[in-house]
């Protein structure tokens, strides 16, 4: 109950401050300078006012979508010779290696600087392959360093709207832009990750930026001052979140951050279940296991305020890494079904009703767009909280599994577009088979019985109802039943 106090007030003190923010028309340019660069930079005029500018994409068997962010990067208004477009390709499927050397050479011969580079081993993972690319000769003449991911399109006028807080503000490291999604409206499981991310955008990353210029890099869809990558220690292959690792050290340095959230760079989230689960479990897993790591250099910083520092270690790792998924789980998963059984067990109506609702009203308040999915993205969270949770114990106590590295499968905006469907249920008794997820089921079982309890012998706390609900949002995601629909058929 006292950490679901915690988690209350955290999320309200989010929603509020990036609710005052919107409602005063707070803008980073009030607090940073920012001034338009001069001259034509299609034309050539004036292109030493722009300072040069390395665009890095790193990627792993990116077949689906490796066209789409070369292009979009180049396609980037910028001087050419101000601009290096530098594809770090990891891959180990030869034909796909090709595809994107074949790429990068059609852009070289229209005349952009574009430079293709391999590693021989993938050690480091992204972490590494960004390392490895700030070592070659043409990087360290680069000022400022933008990353997109390989799913990742930024506008063409993205390098114009973000590198001047860079130029000229000699204390800010890093501009973060929002993501923008290509797929969110194809099924309900992209919905609902957006009602999640739309959170994580409007509240917890801009009431960061407005109060501390303080929060978590995403990892791309932002630029980087090398300066301030060489000071906080360069790129770090320790945790799954090297973009959260950075971000950390670069603060305590003292290095302040940026989020523009009228900027929006278009990407992909994930179109299955599975590969979702992936992508939750690496970034819960590594946050977790990098508060482990930092909490002493924290508290030992000498370039951060004291009030930073408790933001840092109590609302940033504590409350999020760790609170959160404990609550989710534990006491909505777990001991709220127990205590149907256990009579003796007392739990006072504002931690099992009020809390919650108030839980809902600041997240839904920023996304009165998808208030219609709330219920259903309630029901989710509630499953996805058994895998955040087992993500931030392993990062924790460093189990076996804290440093594995999944890539998050795509399919592209070609396959979007062509309406490419994973039905609800496969009607193939073997596929049904490979595609059930044992402790989601046993936690349905779980559930349902207790529900089923609470239903015959009501005693003093009838939950029945939304026991019910969790049981079977647990046994559908069990069964893998979510997909890419229609956009006609979503809810």
């Amino acid at each position: 109950m006292v950490m679901s106090v915690m988690l209350v007030v955290e999320a309200a003190y989010n929603s509020a401050i990036s609710i005052a923010v919107r409602l005063v028309g707070w803008r980073p340019e009030r607090r940073f300078k920012w001034e338009p660069l001069g001259g034509d930079e299609e034309k050539g005029e004036d292109a030493a006012a722009y300072p040069m500018v390395m665009v890095q994409i790193p990627m792993y068997n990116e077949l689906e979508v490796y066209k789409l962010s070369i292009g979009a990067a180049c396609e980037l208004k910028w001087p050419k010779e101000r601009l290096i477009i530098q594809v770090l390709d990891d891959s180990t499927d030869t034909f796909v290696k090709n595809l994107v050397e074949l790429e990068c050479e059609d852009w070289a011969s229209k005349g952009l600087n574009i430079k293709y580079a391999t590693r021989n081993s993938r050690k480091g993972f992204k972490a590494g392959a960004l390392k490895k690319g700030m070592e070659w000769d043409y990087a360290k003449q680069c000022e400022y360093v933008a990353i997109f991911d390989a799913d990742f399109q930024p506008e063409p006028d993205f390098l114009l709207r973000t590198v001047p807080f860079l130029m000229h503000n000699q204390n800010v490291a890093l501009v973060q832009a929002r993501w923008g999604f290509v797929n969110d409206r194809v099924s309900l499981l992209t919905r609902i990750q957006k009602t999640f991310l739309d959170y994580h955008f409007k509240a917890e990353q801009e009431a960061g930026s407005a109060t501390f210029a303080f929060f978590s890099f995403n990892g791309t869809a932002g630029v980087w001052c090398r300066e301030a990558i060489n000071d906080a220690g360069g790129w770090k292959d320790r945790t799954t979140v090297e973009d959260m690792d950075l971000a950390v050290r670069a603060t305590l340095k003292g290095w302040k951050f940026i989020y523009l959230g009228d900027v929006t760079v278009k990407s992909e989230l994930p179109s299955t279940y599975k590969a979702y689960c992936r992508q939750q479990f690496r970034w819960s897993c590594g946050g977790a296991n990098l508060f482990r790591k930092m909490i002493w250099d924290v508290l030992a910083a000498k370039k951060v305020s004291s009030l930073k520092k408790i933001y840092m270690l109590y609302s940033f790792f504590l409350v999020r890494r760790v609170v959160a998924p404990a609550v989710a789980f534990i006491l909505y998963n777990v001991i709220i079904p127990v205590s149907v059984m256990i009579p003796e067990l007392f739990l006072p109506v504002w931690g099992v009703a009020y809390i919650p609702t108030a839980l809902l009203i600041v997240t839904a308040i920023r996304n009165p767009q998808n208030l219609h999915t709330v219920p259903l993205w309630i029901l989710f969270e509630s499953v996805m909280s058994m895998h955040r949770l087992r993500a931030a114990v392993a990062g924790l106590l460093q189990l076996q599994e804290f440093n594995q590295w999944t890539v998050t499968q795509k399919v592209g905006n070609n396959a979007i577009e062509e309406n490419n469907e994973t039905p609800l249920l496969q009607k193939s008794r073997k596929r049904l088979i490979n595609r059930v997820n044992l402790p989601e089921i046993g936690l349905s079982v779980f559930l349902i019985s207790c529900a089923s309890y609470n239903l015959v012998f009501h005693g003093k706390n009838s939950f029945y109802i939304n026991l019910y609900l969790q049981g079977l949002a647990f046994f559908l995601l069990g069964l893998d039943c979510v997909g890419t629909l229609p956009g006609h058929c979503c809810i």
